[in-house]
C-alpha cells in the first residue's frame, strides 16, 4: 500500500540490492515487477463485487487484517532491529498505507477500476514533479490534460464523492512515498513493512468495524484471505525481488504503467468499457509518469548505524 528517483507505488519495498547483472537478471526483474502491478490489480479487480456483502470498508479492513497477519508470522521482526524512532515512523506509515487503502477501496465503489487508479497514482506524480530540478515540471501540464479527460468536467458524469476518495488516495500514496523512503533507509528487508502492515490492518479494521463487519462469514473470511495473499503479499515480494535487479529508476518506469494495468483488469474482470477520453487520459498520466521517472535522480543514503539498547528511549510496544 515518495522525492524519489522514481514515484514507487503504495507498495515499493526498498532493499539491498545485488551487483549489477546481465540482461537476463534485468530482464527477470522487470517480469517481477509487472507480475507484482498485475497481481495487486487482479486482486483489486476481484475485491470489487464483494463491495456489495462486505461494505468498500469491510473488504478493505478484512484483506489488510490478512496481509498484516502473515507478514508478522512470517517476517517476525525483531524489537532490536529498531530505534524507537523507526518504529514510530512504521506506525505512521501503516497508519497511511490502512488510509490508502480506504480510500480507493470507497473510490472503486464509485468510480471504474481505471479512472481511480490513474487519479490516485497522482500522489506519486507530484512528490516527483515538485522534488529538486525543473524539467520534469513541464509534465505538470499533460498529467492535468490526462485528468481533465479522465473526469470529463462537461459531462457533470464523474461521482464527485467518489472523485474525492481517489485524490484522498492519492494524497496518502505521496505521503505513503515519502514514509517508505525513510523507513527503507533506516530498516533492513522486510522488517519495516511486517511492521507497518500490521498497523494498517488494525486501522483499517477500527474503521470499518462499525459498518457491519458481524456479516462476515468464514467462507468470506478465507476469500479475503486469499485476495489478501494474491493483492497484498505476493507482490511485496515480488518488488522486493525486483529492485534487487533493477536500477530505482527503470523499476519506476515499470511502476508508471500501473494506471494502464488496471484499466486492462478492470476492462477484462469488471466488464468496465472505458470511452475514448477517460482512456486517452489514462495513456496521458501514464506518459507523464514515465517522463517523470526517467528525469528523476537519487543519491544513495547513507547507512545507518545498527540501533542501540537505550532505556530511556520511548516508543511503541515491543514488536515480536
Amino acid at each position: 500500500m515518495s522525492t524519489p528517483s522514481a514515484p514507487p507505488t503504495s507498495r515499493e519495498i526498498p532493499g539491498p540490492r545485488l551487483p549489477a547483472a546481465g540482461l537476463p537478471d534485468a530482464a527477470t526483474g522487470a517480469l517481477m515487477a509487472v507480475a507484482a502491478m498485475s497481481t495487486v490489480q487482479l486482486g483489486l479487480a476481484l475485491s470489487v463485487p464483494l463491495i456489495d456483502r462486505l461494505g468498500a470498508l469491510g473488504t478493505a479492513g478484512l484483506r489488510l487484517a490478512w496481509a498484516g497477519l502473515i507478514l508478522l508470522l512470517l517476517v517476525r521482526p525483531r524489537r532490536r532491529d529498531f530505534t524507537g524512532r523507526d518504529l514510530w515512523a512504521c506506525t505512521l506509515l501503516g497508519a497511511v498505507s490502512g488510509g490508502l487503502m480506504l480510500f480507493f477501496m470507497l473510490a472503486v465503489a464509485r468510480l471504474p477500476l481505471g479512472t481511480a487508479s490513474a487519479l490516485e497514482f497522482l500522489g506519486p506524480l507530484a512528490v516527483s514533479l515538485y522534488g529538486s530540478g525543473s524539467g520534469r515540471r513541464r509534465w505538470t501540464a499533460l498529467a492535468a490534460l490526462g485528468v481533465v479527460l479522465l473526469t470529463e468536467p462537461w459531462h457533470a458524469g464523474t461521482d464527485p464523492v467518489g472523485l474525492a476518495f481517489a485524490l484522498a488516495a492519492a494524497v496518502c500514496w505521496a505521503a505513503y512515498i515519502l514514509l517508505t523512503q525513510h523507513v527503507g533507509d533506516r530498516v533492513t528487508g522486510l522488517n519495516g513493512l511486517a511492521v507497518s502492515m500490521p498497523v494498517a490492518g488494525l486501522v483499517a479494521m477500527l474503521v470499518a468495524a462499525p459498518t457491519g463487519l458481524g456479516d462476515v462469514t468464514w467462507s468470506l473470511s478465507l476469500i479475503m484471505l486469499g485476495l489478501a495473499v494474491l493483492s497484498a503479499v505476493l507482490p511485496f515480494s515480488l518488488e522486493f525481488l525486483a529492485l534487487r535487479r533493477l536500477s530505482a529508476s527503470a523499476f519506476g518506469t515499470l511502476m508508471s504503467l500501473e494506471p494502464a494495468i488496471a484499466l486492462l483488469m478492470g476492462l477484462v474482470v469488471l466488464d468496465q468499457v472505458p470511452g475514448p477520453m477517460p482512456a486517452a487520459g489514462v495513456v496521458f498520466v501514464v506518459i507523464a509518469g514515465i517522463a517523470v521517472t526517467r528525469t528523476d535522480t537519487r543519491a544513495a543514503p547513507a547507512p545507518t548505524p545498527p540501533p542501540t539498547a537505550d532505556p530511556n528511549e520511548l516508543g511503541p510496544a515491543q514488536v515480536r
